[in-house]
């Protein structure tokens, strides 16, 4: 591990200009690449002390050995340089979407002489006209299917065309009207390639056009008495308006855009691109990524424009780009947009209207990508197999830890303190074992600590302590461990639990404190064959007990993939947990502990008084004049009142006032 200030540049020998730096590691290989406006601002924010640095950036300096950097003219070229850099060294610590599928295209190959449609992946190529991306090949042989009725455009492969013309017999979509036949001369080059002209323009979204003049065509040929020829443009049209349906028109406009969406979370991000033209969504594609660099969801935009766009010329760049945040420095960006299209372009963010509903869908389809990717992620058996293994081999287990059990503490300042566990067995979870606990400050008999001074080391201790001491229980009680066995767990009103089968391996939500305090638990019950570990959010490291260096697992690991899919698990339900406590403690009325009083008289004070701060102001005989009301239930009512105290003041949440309690209240 280097020490940044052995590499360190003095502040004079660094540019107070745009450029493009590189950081470089003990072997020369290029680690990281970035962009500045001023490269003596933004390299000095690396030589920071490294406790101020975010964890993937201090984890960098100390990987890189040297920092050089190259001065450039304009913060655009910054940004073409930095770009071309990228995809030469390929850096370890930039972000780099890969393609979550090889997206399939139409197209048409207007650089032959009898220009052929056909579905191609892979790299563009010079003049050959694309639309899409399709999400499947199928799609696109649907909608070209369709539209052959009415351009009769080439779709087979070069030999195929050679044989025909040698033989002097089209092929059979020659026979039947979707192809114009030119291997065999039925039309000359310059009309073939008018249909495909008029095939492009109408993949294009110039539609209106060609639907408008095959009606007029069909009325004539109906005048004169043509019905053949005017059933078949009959057909013909409704051929291309099915063709349009598989492109739903979603602006009104006639916009040329493309929606850009993110869903992340502290580990990945997955970007969603639908290519509008011509009001439509004529293509749809997606990238899920790493995040192995210290960036925001502005940097992700500005990674995604330039991986979807480095390459990209002419009108391949729309007029419009629609993103959920800005890039840091928007107008560059918005000029290298321009340069690679050749006219401006507009990059913004869509505040309202048809434009930002559609990137609501955009942003749902990216989660459910991100959520895919995950779950598939997870689901590989021989992925688990592998982070089992790399988890037992980093904690020195002696096996794979078949059952984990993972433990979070959840609460709002020291309120509502609850926690969770939950069960994965064989690297999935085991939703059937999830189990909450509300934390009392008690283990056993014994009192541990009060409401004063709650914290997440003691509440984690009083947990792990409670659901081993149900383990010790059913195992004193059967004599062996019984997978089924189920124990009356008295701080849960007697509820039968299963808690009889231990784990392999505790995992604890937090770092050395938590972990030592799980780790005591245990050892006061006497239990020495259960590995425990905690992971820290912040660095996302390993903690054993009594060790002063966390296990630092690789980024890429399987192993920690599945740790942090564990603890991210056991904060969800923890979180889910103490919210419905609160909602419920909010929604306690005072005159819930009036015995007998129901549901429908305790409306009946309320909106009689207009609320429960004037209820508590009223005497016995006032509350007495309420219709159902007699007058040992009224004294009931002012003595549980009287006991519960005065109400915390409402506050309202959007803008943090305190409301008056002169209106309508809950019971």
């Amino acid at each position: 591990m280097a020490d940044p200030s052995s590499y360190r540049p003095k502040p004079g020998q660094i540019p107070d200009s745009p450029g493009v730096y590189k950081f470089r590691d003990e072997h020369r290989r290029v680690i990281y690449v970035g962009k500045a406006k001023s490269l003596r601002q933004r390299l000095a924010n690396y030589f920071q002390p490294l406790t101020s640095l975010h964890p993937r950036t201090a984890t960098m300096v100390t990987t890189a050995a040297s920092v050089e950097w190259t001065v450039v003219s304009t913060e655009v070229e910054a940004l073409q340089l930095e770009y071309s850099w990228i995809k030469e060294y390929d850096p370890r610590f930039n972000v780099k979407y890969r393609d979550d599928k090889s997206y399939p295209y139409l197209a048409v190959t207007m650089n032959e002489e009898f220009p052929r449609v056909q579905v191609m992946r892979g790299h563009k190529k010079k003049g050959v006209r694309y639309f899409g991306p399709y999400a499947h090949a199928w799609a696109i042989r649907e909608t070209v299917d369709l539209m052959l009725r009415v351009f009769p455009v080439r779709t087979c492969s070069a030999g195929v065309f050679r044989n025909a013309a040698s033989a002097g017999r089209p092929c059979l979509l020659g026979y039947i009207g979707k192809c114009s036949a030119p291997c065999v001369g039925r039309v000359t080059p310059e009309e073939h390639r008018e249909l495909a002209e008029e095939f492009s323009d109408f993949m294009a979204g110039r539609t209106g056009t060609y639907i408008r003049r095959l009606e007029k065509q069909m009325m004539l040929a109906a005048e004169d008495m043509e019905y053949e020829k005017a059933a078949r443009l009959r057909d013909d049209i409704e051929a291309l308006r099915r063709a349009m349906e598989k492109n739903a028109v979603v602006l009104a406009d006639a916009t040329d855009a493309d929606l850009i969406a993110l869903a992340e979370d502290e580990l990945e991000a997955a970007v969603q691109i639908f290519h509008v033209r011509g009001g439509r969504v004529r293509g749809q594609r997606g990238w899920v990524t790493d995040k192995v660099e210290a960036v925001d969801t502005a940097g992700l935009v500005e990674h995604a424009l330039q991986q979807l766009y480095g390459e990209e010329t002419g009108d391949t760049v729309p007029k419009e780009v629609l993103v959920p945040a800005l890039p840091e420095d928007a107008e560059s960006v918005s000029a290298w947009l321009a340069g690679r299209r050749g006219s401006g372009v507009s990059l913004r963010i869509p505040q309202r209207g048809d434009k930002k509903d559609l990137m609501e869908t955009v942003a749902r389809n990216a989660q459910q990508a991100l959520v895919l990717h995950k779950t598939k992620r997870a689901s590989d058996l021989t992925t688990r197999s592998r982070a089992l293994e790399e988890i037992a081999e980093a904690l020195d287990l002696d096996s794979a830890p078949l059952r984990i059990e993972c433990f979070d503490i959840s609460h709002l300042q020291g309120e509502d303190v609850v926690a969770s566990m939950v069960v994965f067995e064989d690297g999935l979870p085991r939703k059937s074992e999830y189990r909450r606990f509300q934390i009392k400050g008690r283990v056993g008999d014994t009192q541990v600590w009060h409401g004063e001074g709650q914290d997440d080391v003691r509440s984690m201790h009083e947990v792990i302590s409670r659901r081993f001491r149900r383990y010790l229980l059913e195992k004193e009680k059967t004599g062996e461990w019984d997978a089924e066995g189920v124990v009356e767990d008295p701080d849960e009103a007697g509820r039968p639990r299963r808690f009889a089968y231990p784990p392999q391996l505790v995992v604890v939500d937090g770092g050395q404190p938590q972990v030592a305090a799980a780790r005591r638990a245990l050892d006061e019950l006497g239990i020495d064959d259960i590995a425990v570990c905690g992971l820290a959010k912040r660095l996302e490291e390993v903690w054993l007990p009594g060790d002063d260096d966390p296990v630092v697992l690789p980024r890429s690991s399987e192993g920690l993939y599945l740790l942090q899919r564990v603890r991210d698990t056991a904060h969800d339900f923890a979180i889910r947990y103490q919210r419905s406590k609160r909602t419920k403690r909010i929604r306690t009325s005072p005159l819930d502990a009036v015995p007998g009083l129901g549901e429908t008289r305790k409306q009946a004070l309320v909106k009689h008084f207009g609320s429960v701060k004037r209820l508590r102001q009223a005497t016995i005989e006032q509350i007495c004049e309420v219709p159902g009301m007699g007058r040992k239930t009224a004294e009931a009512v002012v003595v549980a009142l009287a006991q519960a105290g005065p109400a915390a003041p409402a506050v309202n949440t959007a803008t943090g006032e305190i409301m008056e309690d002169d209106g309508g209240g809950t019971a």
